[in-house]
Formats: structure tokens, C-alpha cells, sequence
């Protein structure tokens, strides 16, 4: 049995707790014992522990990525929990106290994001190499956008490999409960639904959004709402552009929602508008396993989720006018937007179920000891 530990310092449920989680989903359970160290009160450890993993809470590391203290505590676990792989998720201290305990060390890299100047050029471009090479036996690249950051910053294509993310498949509700949803939302029948699912942060585009449906509603477009799902820092903001905009007949502000199957299961196309820190959309990838075909900025990793004409559309990050345009095509072509659907649910089964994820894990994880 091949024990591995990662670590993961949130105590929120964010992006790379949540790619640990469909891991756990898929792993082949008679060959990999998966155990997470993580802060204590850390809102991860319920769920790590419901999908089958051992959790081990960890006194300090919450929401940091280095810190010396951490790195005494966590040599001390390894050294009691005798891992044959650390994985970490954005954790210096962790692969620094793995290296100490003579470990293999995976790392993975779960966003991608213009890389600064300090990290482009001498010396911090050497720093940021040496330490990352030197800590880490294997790099994952969540995607080929992260892939090219890392290397943008000095790090070694030969460290890096890609795993894009995968998910499980979202369940779809019958049409007699999409169709309750519908209304109880008050969709007009005939309406074409639009919907984003995403924290409401500003690089995560909807200004953008309300600016382009704003446009739509100028040359006079009717028959379509849209659905922003979420919650987050950025939500008052929102709500005052969506008043000043005047858009709020077309565009539904929701909050948070716990219904996320059913959310998804009623959108005839759903939307990404990020310009920043977008890797691979687990999101995306979940709209994609229902069939649903997707409008996205062609920011970050998005490209490589997307496949622009055929199982959607992209657009310039930050323009609305293109925006809207690929908006008003979809709802003027529902041949076509069923035809992308289509094609998205392939691209699901093809590349990005949790099975592959998994699968493709595993593999890093053998080749690293069978070269230790």
C-alpha cells in the first residue's frame, strides 16, 4: 500500500480542497492510502473525511504558505506518519519538512495568473526556480496556462507535469423539477437561460456580463435571463451595477445556492467571464458532464477547456461588446447550441471525468518512486 500525504493549508473549501475531494472519489483504494493534513477547524475536514480520507489536523499552516514554526510541526508528522509521497497544494513549508524527511515531494500549482515582474527577471526569477526545483520532485500543472506560468517564472518544463482537473458527473434533475425551478424563479417559459456559477470577486468578470446583457437590452433582445450564482466580496458592487446598468429584468442576482445539480440542470448555456486566476473550471467541467454548452473568456485555462465553435464560444477577457455578441448568437441558434452541447459531453467523457483525473494522479505518483 502506497501512503500519501498531502497537505493543504485552507480553511475554506476553495479550488484545491475541492480537486482533493474528487480525487478521493476515484483513487484505486486497494493501492493508495490518502491522508490530508490540514488546520484545525478547517471546513475540509468533514467532507475529506465523508469522501474516505484521513484527516490529520495540524495546529498553525492555516492559510499560509510558509512559515518556519510550520515547518518544524509538519517534520514532526512525517516523521511519526512515515508517508512514501508528500503531495502539497501551495504549502512551502510542507515540501520543505518532506525534503528534510528525505520524501518525495509532489506539488501541484491550481491557478494561473499574470506572472509578476519580480518572478520574471534576476533575481527573483532565479530564487523562485532554485526553490521550487529544489523542493518539489514533480510539479502538477492544473493546466497548460499554469504550465506556462511556471516556466514564464523560470521553473524547468521537465519538473512540470499537466493533469487538468476532473469531476464527478452532476446528476440532472427530471423536467417536471426543472421546470418547478423554472418558476419559481420566475424564467418565462420560452426563455432562454444563461447562467454563471462563481464567487463574486472582481477578476472573476461580471461587470463585464452586466455590461453585455445591458447591450443586448439596447438593441431591443428579449426571451433570455441570466443567472449569477454566488456569493463573495464583491457582491454589493455587483448588485449596484446591475441597478445602475438597469438590467435587473434580465439579470437574476441569486446569492448562494446549496442547489447547484439543479441550478445547472435548467441553464441552456452556461458562462465564464473570468480575467484572472482561472485554470481549469471545475465549474465549466460540471456544466460540460450535463451537456451544456459554454460562453468563456479565453483567459487562462479556459482555451483548453473550451473548444471555441464547437462545444462553445470564447471571447476577448474584459470585452463586453464581445461578450454579448457570442450571447445573442446562442440565442439566436439553439441547432447550434444543442450541437455544442453535445460536444461538450464528449469532451467530458473524452478528458475530464474524475476517473482520468485520478488515473493520471496515480501515475505521477509511481513514476516518482520508481525512480526513488
Amino acid at each position: 500500500m502506497i501512503k500519501v500525504l498531502n497537505i493543504i493549508s485552507d480553511t475554506n473549501i476553495g479550488g484545491a480542497g475541492r480537486v482533493i475531494l474528487n480525487y478521493l472519489r476515484y483513487t484505486h483504494r486497494d493501492r493508495f492510502e490518502t491522508w490530508i493534513a490540514l488546520p484545525r477547524g478547517s471546513l475540509l475536514k468533514a467532507p475529506l473525511e465523508e469522501a474516505g480520507g484521513r484527516v490529520l489536523e495540524v495546529d498553525g499552516i492555516a492559510d499560509r504558505s510558509y512559515h518556519r514554526e510550520d515547518v518544524k510541526t509538519l517534520r514532526a508528522l512525517m516523521e511519526v506518519q512515515r508517508p512514501h509521497i508528500v503531495h502539497t497544494h501551495g504549502c512551502l513549508s510542507g515540501r520543505i519538512a518532506a525534503k528534510k524527511c528525505h520524501i518525495p515531494v509532489v506539488y501541484s500549482r491550481h491557478s494561473a495568473f499574470p506572472v509578476p515582474a519580480k518572478l520574471k527577471y534576476p533575481p527573483g526569477r532565479w530564487v523562485n526556480k532554485l526553490v521550487n526545483e529544489h523542493y518539489a520532485d514533480r510539479i502538477i500543472a492544473v493546466s497548460p496556462a499554469t504550465r506556462d506560468n511556471l516556466t514564464e517564472a523560470g521553473i524547468s518544463p521537465r519538473k512540470i507535469t499537466v493533469v487538468m482537473n476532473g469531476v464527478s458527473p452532476v446528476p440532472p434533475t427530471a423536467p417536471e423539477e426543472r421546470a418547478a425551478l423554472r418558476a419559481a424563479l420566475s424564467i418565462p417559459p420560452e426563455d432562454t437561460v444563461f447562467g454563471i456559477l462563481a464567487r463574486l470577486e472582481d477578476y472573476k468578470g461580471h461587470l463585464y456580463l452586466v455590461e453585455a446583457v445591458r447591450l443586448l437590452k439596447e438593441r431591443g433582445r428579449e426571451g433570455f435571463t441570466v443567472l449569477v450564482a454566488g456569493t463573495g466580496p464583491f457582491a454589493q458592487e455587483l448588485a449596484r451595477a446591475v441597478e445602475r446598468a438597469g438590467v435587473g429584468d434580465r439579470l437574476r442576482l441569486l446569492g448562494f445556492r446549496s442547489d447547484v445539480p439543479a441550478l445547472l440542470s435548467i441553464l441552456d448555456v452556461q458562462l465564464n467571464c473570468s480575467y484572472g486566476t482561472e485554470a481549469t473550471s471545475m465549474a465549466l467541467l460540471e456544466g460540460m458532464s450535463l451537456g451544456l454548452p459554454t460562453v468563456a473568456s479565453d483567459y487562462g485555462g479556459n482555451p483548453w477547456v473550451v473548444e471555441d465553435g464547437k462545444s462553445g464560444l470564447l471571447f476577448p477577457s474584459r470585452d463586453a461588446a464581445a461578450l454579448a455578441a457570442a450571447l445573442e448568437r446562442l440565442l439566436d441558434r439553439p441547432q447550434e447550441r444543442a450541437e455544442m452541447g453535445r460536444r461538450a459531453r464528449a469532451l467530458y467523457e473524452e478528458r475530464f471525468t474524475g476517473e482520468v483525473f485520478a488515473r493520471n494522479t496515480e501515475n505521477i505518483y509511481l513514476d516518482i518512486l520508481k525512480g526513488a
